[in-house]
């Protein structure tokens, strides 16, 4: 009789260990399927924050930034060196800090002066959070502006509203647009960031005698290469 009560309470056991590990691997597995199930909502998500900015042929946005010189300038308020209004504008995102930017600096000096003459001004924008980047400061763009003494406007992007309307992610970053406020050209200035004596294409410069001969700008997109964009944190 012992012996019958023991089986009994043996099978009793063996029963309740087997339904305690069917519910653990239901567990896992249910476990297992709700993270696939999550993981694409996390994938679009991430995709969905992509900031997107404008393309070659979309119109580009007007903005009201402060200049170094404690004005506010929209796009309608920039004369070329003629003091007429632009045939169009080389708005380019630009900073004091970034090594790549410093290495352009003369050189958009020089693109204004060339350029400016015949219609198309620079426009300079400094993106970075002056909190993450304190050598851009709006105080330390009018010292650079002033040592350098630039021929453009030097605009602060205070609250950072404009580059990602732009999809602005480097510094140096050109977008060549019309006087329609039409994004004819996107990218880098020229094809050597390190030399300036080792340029060969003058991206900028080709794309603006495109624009006076009727043309198209052809490349039109070339990616910029310098500095990520220094974005408040959040």
């Amino acid at each position: 009789m012992k012996r019958i009560v023991s089986i009994c309470l043996f099978l009793t056991a063996l029963s309740l260990s087997f339904v305690a590990c069917t519910d653990q691997a239901d567990q896992k597995t249910a476990t297992k399927m709700e993270n696939k199930e999550k993981a694409p909502a996390a994938r679009a998500k991430l995709v969905s924050n992509k900031v997107a900015g404008i393309q070659v042929g979309d119109q580009a946005p007007n903005f009201k930034l402060k200049n170094v010189d404690d004005k506010m300038y929209g796009l309608e308020d920039i004369k070329d060196a003629n003091g007429n209004a632009p045939k169009g504008f080389i708005i380019t995102f630009t900073c004091n800090t970034c090594p790549v930017a410093k290495m352009y600096e003369d050189r958009i000096i020089a693109l204004h002066d060339k350029m400016s003459p015949l219609g198309y001004p620079v426009v300079a924008i400094q993106p970075n959070d002056p909190s993450m980047k304190p050598g851009d400061s709006f105080s330390e763009m009018q010292k650079r502006a002033a040592d350098k003494n630039y021929p453009f406007v030097y605009l602060l992007d205070d609250g950072q509203e404009i580059f990602p309307q732009y999809g602005a992610s480097r510094t140096p970053e050109s977008y060549l647009v019309d006087n329609t406020f039409k994004l004819r050209y996107h990218g880098a200035i020229d094809d050597n960031s390190g030399d300036p004596d080792g340029v060969t294409i003058n991206y900028v410069e080709n794309a603006v005698s495109a624009i006076q001969s009727g043309q198209d700008p052809d490349p039109a997109d070339i990616k910029a290469v310098g500095c990520g964009i220094k974005a408040k944190r959040t």
